[in-house]
């Protein structure tokens, strides 16, 4: 029994359920707050956001997971991928996704409290 191509196997089949578990839990966090936030006018603007960032998710991931392939994977998706600037990524990285996971939970409150200002104007003036 080959001990090195088994369990090169094994690794690359358990990644990738722990790939597809990471993505299936994105996507049904990320439907949630699609479902809150929709409205039948919005509905086409959501989907080209979910899909580019689905795209960007997928993305990323491949990007940081890249560092811990063997080199000769690791030649291979960045003969894929072609000139990007793998090292910036990995640099910057914590330093782009704090800010804007912060933002974006800036935005969501924001919308909500005003979206709530304008329900309870609106019956206060109704009375």
């Amino acid at each position: 029994m080959d001990v090195d191509f088994w369990s090169q196997y094994v690794s690359f089949i358990l990644v990738g359920i722990m790939i597809a578990a990471s993505i299936r839990g994105f996507m049904k966090n990320l439907m949630k707050v699609f479902r809150a936030y929709s409205s039948p006018v919005s509905s086409n603007h959501i989907i080209l956001l979910l899909a580019h960032v689905m795209g960007m998710y997928f993305t990323s991931s491949i990007l940081l997971m890249r560092m811990k392939l063997p080199l000769e994977y690791r030649t291979m998706i960045t003969e894929v991928l072609g000139d990007v600037e793998f090292g910036f990524y990995h640099r910057w990285f914590d330093f782009i996704f704090i800010p804007s996971v912060l933002l974006s939970i800036l935005v969501i409150l924001l919308k909500k409290t005003i979206v709530n200002r304008t329900l309870s104007f609106h019956a206060s003036k109704a009375m």
